[in-house]
């Protein structure tokens, strides 16, 4: 859960209401609120990879890169389900990589038609 410093708070739009108990901002929905900030702020792959594998499922993502904008303030750690240095993506390796799951097919029911 990224925080923003005290100048570009200015510019960011208000906070929308997300969730059904209420919470406000973007921050306190995000799928990392709960996680050290060791690992949030981390510019280590396996340190920051809990963090990643919770932004896989994060309602927050599009917001959180935005906000944050990692490439304008030289920001160091995970934001939108990237690791930054210094602003700068890092190329994570497949195996650490968050596993995504599909849906299931849907079938055609048994001995009929699809029409």
């Amino acid at each position: 859960m990224p925080t923003m410093s005290a100048t570009s708070s200015d510019t960011c739009p208000p906070p929308r209401r997300y969730g059904c108990d209420g919470a406000v901002g973007w921050q306190s929905a995000a799928a990392c609120a709960g996680l050290p900030p060791k690992a949030v702020f981390s510019k280590k792959v396996k340190e920051a990879a809990p963090v990643l594998r919770a932004c896989a499922r994060c309602p927050v993502r599009r917001d959180c890169e935005r906000i944050v904008a990692p490439a304008d303030n030289w920001f160091d750690g995970v934001c939108g389900g990237r690791l930054y240095r210094s602003g700068r993506p890092v190329e994570i390796p497949a195996h650490l990589l968050p596993v995504v799951s599909a849906l299931p097919a849907k079938r055609a029911p048994r001995g009929g038609s699809l029409a």
